[in-house]
């Protein structure tokens, strides 16, 4: 164990080591200030560059990324007063109190420090249990890895407060896409409809940046505004974070234990975990009479959540490393990196690439470092992004997702999956349905279905359900279903019970004919994977056709909900109007992007970008003439940097090859 420790710590001896891993680290902090966009954007705008990198260069980079994902989002969350991810909403609480009353640096600087810490000791548990688990880990069979996926994609939904059937829903909807191309177990393309683009699949880059990135864009540009209202101060109290974290350590102790054990839980995510560490640092607080500040500005309330955040994400390596079940989006990816280079998390991993696996725990925690260093030095700059008028950001940030989806596949048609994604991730944030769970789903398809096929063929239902593992998973998730309708029971009484709420919530309420017309479609869509996949071989039609009639029973069972519901929901004429207000710009926004395709396939990437970019500036975002020609000039010159030293394609058009 320690042979392989050194080994893979005498890899940073290379300097391009700290140059890729510090790019992630930088990209991370950047995309990840932006709300909306958050790590998991950031994560797969990196995906591409994987493709022209060895694979620990690769690592280290994404690594980067991922370590700092709740690491930035924290900005604007205490000095705006908006949440960058919904894990960081726990912050508004405290973090944007103390900014209030001009100790934003204060409350930074204990939010990044104790964020440092929390990942420290995340990757000083997953050094210590790594040999335990060896031995339990070699031990596993398909039956306990298929139902650790069960729990992974389950616990996700689930855990979506308000949106449990939905969030199952969209659940199933990621595996159907992850099924589209060559299947794992009979060798047939499935679901390609002749297409060739579709035979290698959608694709982990076009999934991600359509159903995250392209989503909120469409979303923040049709609002046409900046993203923050008001003003900006950080205030002083930079050095009085430290004597806080000094004074309150056993909070940063207590917050990282609470993030490490959530974050062994597959699908169980950062924001029920930083939610769960203020509740707990809350209750010691109210121990001592007098000293329980919390929800005015208390230093406590940032610290436990900030060293539950990078706890949870440092303690999500085991699930997604060791079992191959990543524990959320961004991790989701991390897993696709590994699989593009050939490597297959799970047993095998610990036991013949070990050294692959302390090499990403040493990536892990100097990203926990770095990036708190860059985030001390960038907090300002980065808190201004938010002040920007966001079509002046779309003209840039539209490019570069396209640019980026483009490189996995290298054919035009990603464009349109790209949009489409982008459109069916707005319509899940309106209808406050959860994405992470598709995400997750999407990239354990494949494992997924190779795991369900060797229990069901190679074990009799009897012989696999009854393995002391599955029994205490069936167990868990038992529990998980029943558990709610007891509290809801035993607490009907009660008045002012409040729960927290943990899935996508939209800004504006929209109409209950739009959750209906949700589920109807999902069932539609469910009901013809079923008639399709009877064309499939024996084999491979056996997955698709369970995740049909699971797909079926949710849709059914969603529009039961939805009509229930709906007879509650009633808008107001203003909330109307605003709807169809906001549906009209969206729509607009929409054919922006068509155009911008458009102008790629006849002219090509760079020249289509400078087009767009142009008039787009000029029209949307109504800059002035002489700074939108800099400005587009600055984009064009940053695609044809990336195509020329960064090694990657430009797509060329029909009638330009350029």
């Amino acid at each position: 164990m320690f042979d392989a420790a050194l080994q893979a710590l005498s890899q940073f001896a290379d300097p391009s080591m700290w140059l890729y891993l510090g790019a992630g680290v930088i990209v991370g902090i950047i995309i990840g200030v932006i709300p909306g966009l958050g790590g998991t954007g950031a994560v797969a705008v990196l995906l591409p560059f994987v493709f022209i990198l060895e694979p620990n260069q690769a690592i280290a980079m994404i690594i980067g990324a991922v370590a700092v994902v709740h690491t930035s989002d924290v900005i604007t969350s205490v000095v705006l007063g908006i949440p960058g991810s919904a894990a960081a909403s726990v912050f508004l609480l405290d973090g944007h109190e103390m900014a209030k009353k001009g100790q934003g640096g204060r409350a930074l600087s204990v939010s990044f420090i104790a964020s440092m810490i929390g990942g420290i000791i995340g990757i000083i548990a997953l050094t210590v249990i790594v040999p335990i688990a060896r031995p339990v880990v070699t031990a596993f069979g398909s039956p306990e890895i298929f139902v650790l996926i069960v729990m992974g994609i389950f616990l996700t939904a689930m855990l979506s407060k308000g949106n449990v059937i939905k969030g199952l829903l969209i659940s199933t909807f990621g595996l159907v896409l992850g099924m589209v191309g060559v299947s794992p177990i009979s060798a047939e393309y499935r679901f390609t409809f002749g297409s060739e683009y579709l035979t290698d699949g959608i694709g982990l880059v076009a999934a991600a940046l359509g159903i995250f990135g392209l989503a909120e864009i469409i979303d923040l540009t049709a609002q046409k505004t900046k993203v923050a209202k008001g003003g900006m101060d950080l205030g002083g109290g930079w050095s009085q974070g430290i004597r806080d974290i000094a004074k309150h350590w056993t909070d940063v102790i207590r917050g990282s234990a609470v993030g490490v054990g959530v974050g062994f839980l597959p699908g169980v995510g950062a924001t029920a975990g930083s939610w769960l560490a203020y509740g707990q640092a809350q209750a010691f607080a109210s121990r001592k009479p007098g000293t329980n500040n919390f929800g005015k500005g208390d230093p406590r309330g940032v610290i436990a959540p900030s060293a539950a955040s990078n706890g949870i994400e440092s303690g999500s390596l085991i699930p997604t490393l060791l079992f191959g079940v990543p524990g959320a989006a961004p991790f989701a990816l991390l897993l696709g990196v590994l699989l593009i280079f050939g490597i297959q998390p799970g047993p095998g991993l610990i036991t013949n690439e070990l050294d692959l696996v302390y090499f990403i725990v040493w990536a892990f925690a100097i990203a926990s470092v770095l990036g708190a260093a860059v985030a001390f030095v960038a907090a300002k700059p980065l808190a201004r992004l938010s002040y920007v008028a966001f079509p002046i950001l779309a003209a840039a940030l539209i490019p570069l997702l396209f640019f980026s989806g483009f490189q996995e596949p290298l054919n035009l048609n990603v464009f349109y999956m790209m949009l489409l994604l982008g459109v069916v991730g707005w319509i899940c944030k309106m209808t406050n349905i959860p994405r992470a769970p598709f995400l997750i789903a999407y990239v354990l398809a494949e494992p997924f279905e190779r795991y369900y096929f060797l229990t069901v063929n190679v074990f009799s239902p009897a012989e696999w359900m009854t393995r002391p593992f599955v029994m205490v998973v069936i167990l868990i998730l038992a529990g998980v279903v029943i558990i709610p309708f007891v509290r809801k029971f035993f607490r009907k009484t009660e008045e002012g019970v409040e729960e927290v709420q943990v899935s996508e919530k939209s800004d504006l309420p929209v109409p209950m004919k739009l959750d209906i017309a949700v589920s109807l479609v999902m069932l539609v869509f469910f009901a013809a994977t079923i008639v399709i996949s009877f064309q499939f071989s024996n084999s491979g039609r056996l997955f698709p056709l369970a995740v049909g009639v699971l797909g079926v029973v949710l849709g059914v069972l969603s529009i039961f909900r939805d009509i229930r519901v709906g007879k509650d929901v009633k808008l107001t004429p203003g909330e109307k109007d605003n709807w169809r207000a906001r549906v009209i710009i969206v729509l607009a926004s929409i054919a922006w992007i068509v155009g911008y395709i458009w102008l790629i396939f006849l002219f090509g990437m760079l020249i289509g970008t400078v087009a767009f970019s142009l008039v787009f500036l000029l029209v949307v975002a109504r800059m002035r003439l002489i700074p939108t020609i800099i400005y587009t000039l600055c984009i064009g010159a940053a695609i044809w940097v990336l195509a020329e030293y960064a090694q990657l394609v430009l797509p060329v058009g029909y009638l330009l090859p350029v």
